[in-house]
């Protein structure tokens, strides 16, 4: 049977890791290339992904400006009452891989 599914991949450079007591904030960096003109020019967007237990020892291994490999699915939450409602859309990380360390490319 048919699944309807909301996935996110991410391959980019980690900027700042955030634990919290059971969950684990991972800002990522992914680069886009937009043409302005005749000239090309990289956007640099940041990613927060949500990271729990089941990625948890590839997180712990992780570290500022390393190069990883993320894949997920996407959740929207809301908090609040009445008109004070907010929305948040969360990057839940299933896998979580370090493609590169960011010390071994300055080796």
């Amino acid at each position: 049977m048919p699944q309807n599914i909301a996935e996110f991949r991410i391959i980019g450079r980690i900027g700042k890791i955030t634990a919290r007591e059971k969950v684990t904030y991972v800002s990522v960096a992914a680069n886009y290339n937009r043409r302005d003109g005749d000239d090309w020019k990289t956007d640099t967007l940041w990613n927060s992904v949500v990271c729990f237990s089941n990625v948890g020892p590839q997180v712990e291994a992780a570290g500022k400006g390393d190069l990883v490999h993320v894949t997920g699915r996407v959740r929207e939450s809301n908090h609040g009452e009445g008109n004070e409602v907010s929305y948040r859309t969360e990057l839940i990380a299933d896998t979580f891989s370090i493609l590169t360390k960011a010390e071994a490319e300055h080796s």
